[in-house]
C-alpha cells in the first residue's frame, strides 16, 4: 500500500496535521486484526506538498500528484485533509480509468452527502456534487452511513439516481448489507472515500461534522476488513480529522484515523 499525505483544506478546519498524526498513531498498532506486523519505518510514504491559500495550485497539484499515483502504483491510500481533496483525487482517478478503458466505482463513507451546490474549487460539503458534475457515472456512486442531508442535496441526489444506503438500514443487517455493498463494486475499479464522521461521535469527536447516531468503530471496521477483501480496490482517502481538536480529545480520533490505515496494510 502506498501512502499520500495530502493536507489540503477548504473548509474544514484544522485537518492540515491529520497525516501526520495517523502516521504517528501507527507506531501503537504492532499489527493489524490479519495478523499483519505494521512497522512505520517500512512503509512507503510521500506528501503532496499544498498551498491552501491557493485552491487553484492545490487543486492542480492533487490532480496531477493522484493521476501519476494511480498510474505507477497498485493500490494507494491517501491522508487528509478535508473532504475537499477528494474533489482533484477522484478526477484523476475517473481520467485514469478512462484512459485504461476501467470501469470506475465510488464509494463514500459519510454522514453527511456532499452535495451543496458547488463553487469552482468545491469545498468539503461541496465536492461530490461538483464530481458527478464533471462526469463521474452517477450509475456507479454509492453514499453509506448518510444522517443529515439538505433539502438541496436531497433534490440533487433523488434527481440524479444516487445510490444511498442508510445507518438505520446498515446496522440493522451489517453482514448482508456489506455482501450488497462488495457487490455494488464487483468488477469495477474501486474508489474508497472514508470521512471520519461516518463514525459515531462517541468513536471519532475530533472532526468537521458531529452528527449523532453514527457508526460504532467496531462496525466501521468490520467493514472496511471485508471491503479490503476486494480484487478492484485501488485507492482509500481517509478525511475530516481535527487534530486542534483532537489534542483535548485524548487524541482518540487520530488513533482511530490509525487503526484504519493499518487493516488496509
Amino acid at each position: 500500500m502506498f501512502i499520500v499525505k495530502v493536507p489540503g483544506v477548504n473548509g474544514g478546519k484544522d485537518c492540515e496535521k491529520a497525516g501526520n498524526a495517523i502516521i504517528e498513531k501507527l507506531s501503537a498498532f504492532g499489527s493489524n486484526e490479519q495478523g499483519k506486523l505494521i512497522d512505520k519505518n517500512l512503509l512507503d510514504i510521500e506528501e503532496i506538498h499544498v498551498n491552501n491559500k491557493d485552491l487553484e495550485l492545490t487543486n492542480k497539484l492533487i490532480y496531477e500528484n493522484a493521476l501519476e499515483t494511480f498510474e505507477a502504483k497498485p493500490k494507494s491510500i491517501f491522508l487528509g485533509g478535508d473532504h475537499s481533496i477528494s474533489y482533484s483525487l477522484v478526477r484523476a482517478f475517473l481520467n485514469y480509468c478512462r484512459d485504461e478503458s476501467k470501469e470506475p466505482c465510488l464509494i463514500v463513507f459519510d454522514s453527511n452527502p456532499n452535495c451543496e451546490v458547488p463553487d469552482n474549487f468545491p469545498n468539503n460539503r461541496q465536492w461530490l456534487r461538483k464530481v458527478i458534475e464533471a462526469g463521474f457515472p452517477k450509475e456507479n456512486v454509492l453514499l453509506v452511513g448518510v444522517r443529515n442531508s439538505g433539502r438541496e442535496e436531497l433534490i440533487f441526489l433523488k434527481d440524479k439516481k444516487i445510490k444511498v444506503i442508510d445507518t438505520n438500514k446498515l446496522t440493522l443487517d451489517i453482514e448482508n448489507i456489506c455482501d450488497t455493498i462488495m457487490e455494488f463494486s464487483n468488477r469495477k475499479e474501486l474508489y474508497l472515500s472514508i470521512d471520519i464522521s461516518v463514525i459515531d461521535p462517541a468513536f471519532a469527536p475530533s472532526t468537521s461534522f458531529n452528527e449523532p447516531g453514527g457508526l460504532t468503530s467496531r462496525q466501521f471496521i468490520y467493514l472496511i476488513q471485508r471491503l479490503n477483501k476486494v480484487n478492484g480496490l485501488r485507492a482509500v482517502d481517509i478525511v475530516e480529522i481535527n487534530t486542534q481538536k483532537d489534542k483535548t480529545n485524548g487524541n482518540i480520533t487520530a488513533n482511530l484515523g490509525a487503526k484504519i490505515l493499518g487493516e488496509f496494510l
